[in-house]
């Protein structure tokens, strides 16, 4: 097996394509070297399959020789080498996953720097620029490879720049600098209780080892899983000539986007500094340029740039992100991908590249490219057009979508905050990967420093999470922050608008997003792909709703009907709820079936709402399901409340009721269909208002579709009791002319697994995935989520929360097999999904594989739903060619 491999090394394929070997980096700047011809500095990547061996064997036979091999074709290709006393080589070290990380691995930059070679270094440029890349080299190689604290350097450095009587890192002198290297090596030897590492062949293999390790970092383990990205992918580390923005004012670093990455708009964007290294630009440290003012610094450099800019997005076909490099004079082109963007941003690209002149791609290409998380951001709130407030300050609008939260200072804070319930903006002066935790779980992100390219910048868009950064009025000092004469402490509440900028004291009132037109084309596109033809399977889409309001959003959104009815939420309101417990302490028959006759009134006028809001379209309604004890007060309360102050003669009948319908375990025990063998005439009721409400709508010339589903079937018999119940309530109704269909839901892995025999009482199948996950991997979701569940996904235990993504080698499988199973004994049989994973891309997939044919989700996840069942549909035609 080979480890190593050049930029220039002559693949099989395009380089592009090796990004499981490769990395994207690695694999991009192979790409622009040997296919392109853009001036990249030469250099190697040592591949993921190394990285995956490290971890599972440690340091791999053979990589010390094979890096040694590339490390001399390098220094031969440069004509210098690595920690040469004379000129030496310096190299960059750097991570490159297959997906894109952003500031989530490490990197070493200026490696092979000594006290011998800076000397070299110092004769060939000039005292200052060598001092100063060495104290950089020392700082950061003792941080990410050594583990030595960053925050003594920091202070030495500021202790510098007073001693020099200046404010800019860039102002310190050469004096000063070969001193401060000198106190960075101290630092070092105390803290590790060794010298720092003269040998550069060593340097080299710790930097390298240390990149391997941040694999499997907090913050990367972090990024990866918010992002759905399996830990065993390994990353690639990229060996390169060292290039230099710092070198005077002739030089400067950036980073540039073919497109406006935030608004989707055709114009070349980006950040820049002058006399500057990478790392200033993209940490926040100095506040940067536009992109713009290079054209006025260096006009040929900036022409040569944007002509760079137009063959990269003409060549990926697509938005590029890079990073540049000007050393005296020259460009160098150090990184590309396809860049991240904001849900605008995304759409609007979408559409106008299908009408690129000169390229362009197909709608189905179009709609690949838009994502769940693009959607999602594009609906975020924003504040309300009526709100009155005042702003405090304004920095750049960095990621849109507004937020409302208390401040914290911490990403640990953050974190502890929200586990406490609440809701968080993470006030930073500038981010850091350290702080990836933090900004995962927080609203908003507001930062003093930075730029729209900066850390916080990024990652925000990458995650739809609203950010404001380079707010530079904002001064943190400890656990507060002031702009003026005004303060705001830890725990106490901003509002900020990441589409404008503004910062706000207090709660401002948000409001759903606007979307911009190209949201209902481009789910045009995936509606018409998605309902299939010729040959090709659809997926529809449907809402769950409760309530009339909710049934209308979801139509709004482009549902196809109520795959989910939750009898139960409409129960639960102040005026329904003391007939539900009525019913419950009814002490004869005639006591019950008044409770009932009240509830069967209410009932119908909830489901004339939603059958009118859905007219035209199936409306599965589920019956009830939850346990009765639901409905009535926590015995525990009760109980303290008649110890403490004692009960009147209605409160002492409910704790009686609440006692004798207390369950140790619940959801394994009266609920569903054995509710309805120990309430019969509870579902018969609900059958009625039903049909009626049906006929109510016939007559208003309506057309009412009715599913009526049966829940927590276990067995044939039992639905087809059940089923007996039901049929008896519609004929009894007399109504005439209303579809209605009979089904259950398939929650319980022995329903799943009989789905043979269940079937032969159902006309359809609904996958409640949520239950089903609890019961197959006996995980209570209260009991789990916080405790077990992130220690299990982080240690690879599970791929991902199963309640968010459905876990595909297990319930899945039960759902592959009831489908099966059941469409073997009736192959007409409708099959769906009501659990919250008809909402998740991933999860759709699945379903679609499985034969599904329909998902059901939240109103506000349907337009998500349309574009993922769109993605699965052409994900299988282009498997089985038949698009």
């Amino acid at each position: 097996m080979t480890y190593v491999f050049a930029f220039d090394h002559k693949h099989r394929k395009p380089p592009m394509s090796y990004k499981d070997l490769l990395g994207g980096k690695g694999a991009n700047l192979a790409e622009m070297t040997s296919v392109l011809g853009l001036p990249v500095p030469p250099g190697f990547t040592i591949s993921t399959d190394a990285c995956r061996d490290y971890m599972y064997g440690g340091w791999p036979a053979g990589l010390d020789d094979e890096i040694a091999k590339q490390r001399a074709k390098l220094e031969k290709a440069m004509g210098k080498r690595i920690g040469d006393p004379a000129d030496p080589l310096l190299v960059s070290v750097r991570s490159g996953a297959k997906f894109s990380m952003p500031g989530m691995m490490d990197t070493v930059l200026n490696l092979g720097l000594n006290d011998e070679s800076v000397e070299g270094l110092a004769k060939n440029t000039d005292e200052r620029f060598a001092y100063d890349s060495y104290r950089r080299f020392i700082a950061m190689y003792a941080r990410i490879v050594q583990g030595v604290d960053g925050e003594p350097f920091e202070h030495l450095l500021e202790t510098a720049k007073e001693w020099d009587g200046v404010t800019a890192d860039s102002e310190v002198t050469a004096e000063t600098l070969r001193r401060l290297c000198l106190r960075y090596k101290e630092v070092v030897a105390r803290s590790t209780g060794q010298p720092f590492p003269q040998d550069p062949t060593a340097q080299l293999r710790g930097a390298v080892e240390a990149v391997f390790k941040s694999w499997g970092g907090a913050r990367a383990v972090a990024y990866r899983n918010r992002e759905k990205i399996s830990h065993d992918l390994g990353t690639a580390v990229n060996v390169q000539a060292m290039v230099f923005g710092n070198r005077d004012e002739n030089s400067g670093t950036g980073v540039g986007f073919t497109r406006n990455p935030s608004t989707g708009e055709d114009k070349p964007y980006g950040d820049f500094l002058v006399n500057a290294q990478g790392e200033d630009v993209v940490a926040g440290i100095r506040n940067t340029e536009p992109l713009d003012t290079m054209g006025k610094k260096f006009p040929k450099i900036h022409k040569e740039l944007l002509a760079i800019f137009d063959r990269l997005e003409k060549h990926y076909s697509d938005m590029c992100d890079t990073e540049f490099t000007i050393e005296q004079g020259k460009l160098w082109m150090l990184q590309t991908r396809v860049g991240k963007r904001t849900g605008v941003a995304a759409l609007r690209m979408a559409v106008e590249m299908t009408e690129q002149k000169g390229w362009k791609i197909s709608k189905d290409e179009a709609i690949q490219r838009v994502t769940a998380d693009h959607l999602d951001s594009v609906l975020h709130p924003q504040f309300s057009a009526g709100a009155a407030f005042h702003v405090l300050t304004t920095g750049l609008a960095a990621s849109p979508g507004a937020a409302v939260g208390k401040v914290y200072f911490t990403a640990d804070d953050a974190v502890d905050a929200v586990e406490r319930g609440e809701a968080v903006i993470l006030v930073r002066n500038e981010t850091s990967p350290e702080d990836v935790h933090g900004m995962a779980v927080a609203e908003g992100i507001l930062t003093a420093k930075g730029g729209l390219v900066s850390h916080a910048a990024v990652v925000a868009r990458g995650w739809g999470k609203p950010a404001v950064c380079g707010a530079e009025q904002v001064k943190i000092t400890g656990k507060q922050f002031h702009v003026g004469g005004t303060i705001v402490k830890e725990g106490e509440v901003i509002s900020l608008d990441g589409s404008t900028g503004q910062v706000v004291v207090g709660a401002v009132d948000l409001t759903v997003g606007t979307t911009p037109p190209e949201f209902d084309l481009i789910l045009g596109w995936a509606d018409a792909i998605r309902k299939g033809g010729k040959g090709v399977r659809g997926l529809k889409v449907r809402a769950n709703a409760d309530n009339g309001p909710d049934a209308t959003r979801a139509r709004e959104f482009g549902a196809e009907g109520i795959g989910l009815c939750r009898t139960e939420h409409m129960f639960l309101g102040e005026d329904r709820l003391p007939i539900v417990r009525a019913m419950i302490l009814a002490d004869t028959p005639a006591e019950e079936a008044a409770a009932l006759e009240q509830l069967r009134v209410a009932q119908k006028a909830d489901y004339i709402e939603i059958l009118e809001a859905m007219d035209g379209l199936p409306v599965t309604v589920r019956l009830l399901d939850p346990p009765l004890h639901e409905f009535l007060p926590n015995v525990e309360d009760l109980a303290i409340k008649q110890a403490t102050q004692g009960l009147d003669a209605d409160e002492t009948e409910l704790l009686a009721a609440a006692r004798s319908w207390h369950e140790v375990n619940p959801m394994l025990g009266t609920r569903g269909v054995r509710l309805g063998v120990v309430k019969p005439g509870l579902y018969e009721m609900q059958v009625r208002a039903l049909m009626e409400a049906a006929a109510e709508r016939k007559k208003a010339k309506g057309n009412p579709i009715v599913e009526i589903m049966i829940p927590l079937t276990i067995s044939r018999d039992e639905l087809g009791l059940a089923r007996g119940w039901v049929e008896s309530a519609i004929a009894e109704a007399k109504v005439k002319g209303v579809d209605v269909t009979i089904g259950t839901m398939i929650e319980v892995p022995r329903a799943a697994l009989l789905a043979d025999e269940v079937a032969e009482h159902a006309d359809f199948f609904s996958f409640g995935t949520n239950d089903l996950t609890q019961m197959a991997l006996g995980f209570s979701r209260d009991d789990i989520e916080g405790r077990i569940m992130a220690p299990y996904v982080e240690q690879g235990l599970l791929k991902a929360n199963p309640f968010d993504t459905l876990d595909q080698a297990g319930v899945g499988q039960l759902v592959s097999m009831a489908a099966e199973r059941g469409r073997a004994t009736k192959p007409d049989l409708k099959l769906g999904v009501c659990g919250e994973h008809g909402g998740d891309p991933e999860s759709i997939y699945f379903f679609y594989g499985a034969g599904l044919d329909y998902v059901s989700c939240s109103p506000f996840r349907v337009p998500i739903a349309r574009l993922a069942a769109a993605q699965a549909v052409l994900g299988a035609g282009k498997a089985s060619d038949t698009r």
